[in-house]
């Protein structure tokens, strides 16, 4: 019996490789702007310019925050018109971000 456990104790285990992986997303996420722009995008793709008018942030600090969220995977970038549009590469983002709301939730 003592090996059963042992085995369901190892695949619950995160490897190494992998925590860092997910830790670098939630650092990535773990700025108030960052989080409003990707809970922006998960309702559909858009501009830079869109984002910062929503938000009332300026259009630099937006395409800086947007840079960082780039650089970790989690949006891309598309030209439209001669305009950049902003789409959620990881679909998962809605449901992490719902998760995070309940988490906060009181």
């Amino acid at each position: 019996m003592r090996h059963a456990s042992v085995a369901v104790k190892r695949r619950e285990e995160m490897e190494p490789d992998r925590a860092a992986f997910l830790a670098e997303i939630l650092r990535a996420l773990a700025h108030p702007v960052r989080l409003r722009i990707v809970a922006l995008l998960c309702r559909g793709d858009t501009h830079v310019n869109n984002i910062a008018e929503s938000l009332g942030v300026p259009q630099p600090i937006i395409s800086q925050q947007l840079r960082i969220l780039r650089m970790t995977r989690l949006v891309d970038v598309s030209r439209e018109k001669g305009l950049a549009v902003y789409r959620i590469v990881e679909p998962r983002l809605h449901s992490l971000l719902k998760c995070m709301e309940g988490c906060g939730a009181s």
